[in-house]
């Protein structure tokens, strides 16, 4: 919003200045359509904005508020790295402190502006503002009567502006300045042949007729001070002629008035002297310069007595007030020089400010990031210590389970051994005894005693075989080496009981668990129970067929259920199946799972035995 309100007021004030200062309207819509139409950068439509200011500004001789906008402009154009921009503008500047006789400033000003373009490719428009510039130290030289290097500089002027096309009236005014530097050095015939070259030149007089009435007042005033008068006063009162029919009571018209005052004056012509130097006085008034000051000095020399000095004493306030003006004006413009400085200044801490924020800020992040990592790491440390320790656990867990099934082995195979010592020690040498006293009944030759007997006596046999028997069975380790398929078939009952499954456990007596690692063992263990946990979760299955086979020393795992059953290339990989895989690749295993839907999931899984 504050943009667009800067381009309102910008080409407001434009239309205002230009429609006061020279009523021309297509100037105003020329600048309008400029700023419409720019298609560069805000920052660098608001240099360009300021510089035009400064322009209308100089123009009008308001030089502390030029000089204010060029300075703006000037601090982007160098923040924008543009060259040709920044010395334009640098002109300008020089221009105004000329005016405002800051003539070390100006200097200085200049002397960098031309430093600039010099950088450049020298192109017409490079090298018409270095003309410009040149011709403006000649100026600056020639105010501080610095005569031979007023010339060398506007010789430089000239040379530059002789390589330009269509330059016809600025080389002109060049060649005017370098004569009245010759005419001020005291180098009269110079001053005179220069002159007399510019106003020979054809149709001068019909194209710059202001011009050739300055040329010519010169050239008269050169002859005055050379001490050759045939000419005059006529040449004066020609030049003042044409100065008034272009441009009535203008500029020149001053300076002829002062030359012819003066001329009268050495003449001792007091009255005509006063009649011209009035006249220069009143017109001068209007401008309030230097050149009102040169009219009051010559009226104080022209006229005598009280009125001289009354004169002389306006003369000297005038002075004194333009002095302090001027230097208000310089001091002026090194607060505003200040200012910008100091605002710059300000920017550059803000800026400054703004990277150590984003320096804090990206050390923060960074910082933020790494702590992230070393906790991430730190808490993956705690987990792998925390697998590493459950399988700790597991396998002293596994450890104490088959410890407790050997201890209940044993106390088994004990408590057997001692029924079938009692049945054999026992049991069987009384009945052994009985049989013997019932053999002995035999000699009882009653037909039907004997039978009896014999019929008893067998059956005691029979007994005792059977007994002898249940002693042989009982005295017998059968289970050795069945203790981990115990527990996988606990695991497998209390499992499939708490999820309702129908099982089927088979397993191939020739593997030799003994001969199995406990890691393996605890692996295999936990997989059942995953895989197991898995079928209940996801398949809705009813049955589930659990088997163990060796080939050629591995142990094949296999697990098949009649559940729903999933697309093996699209299922995501969860926790569970996470689990398996890592157990398996812990025991040097290979998993294989093929499912399809509605017909069930396999689960093949080989683990080599050591």
């Amino acid at each position: 919003m504050k943009f667009k309100l800067f381009h309102l007021f910008v080409f407001f004030w434009f239309s205002l200045s230009f429609a006061q200062s020279s009523n021309d309207l297509r100037n105003i819509d020329s600048i309008q359509k400029s700023i419409l139409n720019s298609k560069t950068k805000d920052s660098l439509l608001i240099a360009n904005a300021h510089y035009k200011i400064g322009e209308i500004y100089r123009y009008s001789f308001s030089g502390d508020s030029a000089y204010y906008h060029y300075q703006k402009a000037e601090k982007i154009y160098r923040s924008k790295n543009d060259k040709f921009r920044t010395a334009i503008t640098l002109y300008g500047i020089a221009a105004i402190q000329n005016n405002e006789k800051d003539f070390t400033g100006c200097e200085v000003t200049a002397i960098e502006a031309i430093s600039l373009l010099e950088s450049l490719k020298q192109t017409d428009r490079v090298i018409r503002y270095k003309s410009y510039l040149y011709n403006l130290l000649g100026l600056t030289f020639g105010q501080l009567e610095q005569y031979d290097e007023s010339i060398a500089y506007y010789n430089r002027a000239i040379e530059l502006k002789r390589l330009l096309k269509n330059n016809k009236s600025t080389l002109q005014n060049s060649r005017n300045n370098l004569a009245l530097s010759y005419k001020k050095s005291g180098n009269y015939a110079f001053a005179l042949e220069q002159y007399k070259e510019i106003l020979d030149e054809g149709n001068l007089l019909k194209e710059r007729p202001d011009f050739y009435a300055l040329v010519l007042d010169n050239y008269a005033h050169t002859l005055y001070l050379s001490k050759n008068r045939k000419q005059l006063p006529e040449l004066y009162f020609k030049a003042l002629k044409i100065a008034e029919d272009v441009n009535p009571g203008g500029y020149n018209s001053i300076i002829i008035n002062q030359h012819i005052a003066e001329y009268y004056n050495d003449l001792n012509l007091k009255d005509s002297a006063k009649v011209y130097g009035y006249k220069a006085k009143n017109l001068a008034k209007n401008y309030f310069n230097d050149d009102y000051l040169t009219s009051l000095l010559l009226l104080s020399e022209i006229e005598e007595g009280e009125k001289s000095a009354k004169i002389l004493k306006d003369y000297v306030r005038i002075s004194d007030s333009l002095l302090k003006h001027e230097r208000a004006i310089r001091n002026k413009f090194a607060r505003i020089r200040f200012e910008t400085d100091k605002l710059e200044q300000e920017n550059i801490q803000i800026a400054k400010e703004r990277m150590w924020l984003l320096i804090i800020s990206v050390v923060i992040i960074i910082a933020s990031f790494l702590l992230y990592l070393v906790i991430t790491q730190r808490n993956k440390n705690k987990e792998l210590q925390f697998i590493q320790k459950q399988q700790e656990t597991n396998e002293e867990i596994y450890n104490l389970m088959l410890s407790q099934n050997e201890s209940i082995e044993e106390a088994r195979t004990i408590e057997k051994k001692r029924i079938s010592e009692e049945l054999h020690d026992g049991v069987l040498g009384r009945l052994f005894g009985t049989r013997l006293s019932l053999d002995s009944l035999n000699f009882n030759n009653s037909p039907e005693a004997i039978k009896t007997r014999s019929q008893y006596i067998e059956e005691l046999k029979n007994i005792e075989q059977d007994i002898r028997k249940v002693s042989h069975e009982l005295n017998t380790d059968f289970i050795s080496g069945s203790g981990f398929i115990d527990i996988i078939k606990t695991l497998v009952e209390t499992q499939s009981l708490a999820y309702k499954l129908q099982y089927n456990l088979s397993y191939d007596d020739t593997i030799n668990w003994d001969g199995v690692s406990n890691k393996t063992k605890i692996h295999i263990y936990r997989i059942i129970q995953e895989t197991l946990h898995n079928i209940y979760k996801h398949a809705n299955a009813y049955n589930v067929n659990i088997s163990f086979k060796l080939k050629n020393n591995v142990i094949c795992l296999t697990i098949i259920d009649d559940g729903s059953g999933f697309d093996v290339n699209k299922v995501k990989s969860g926790i569970g199946l996470k689990n398996i895989n890592s157990r398996i690749g812990e025991i040097n295993g290979d998993l294989n799972i093929s499912s399809k839907i509605n017909e069930g999931t396999t689960v093949i899984i080989e683990v080599p035995i050591p």
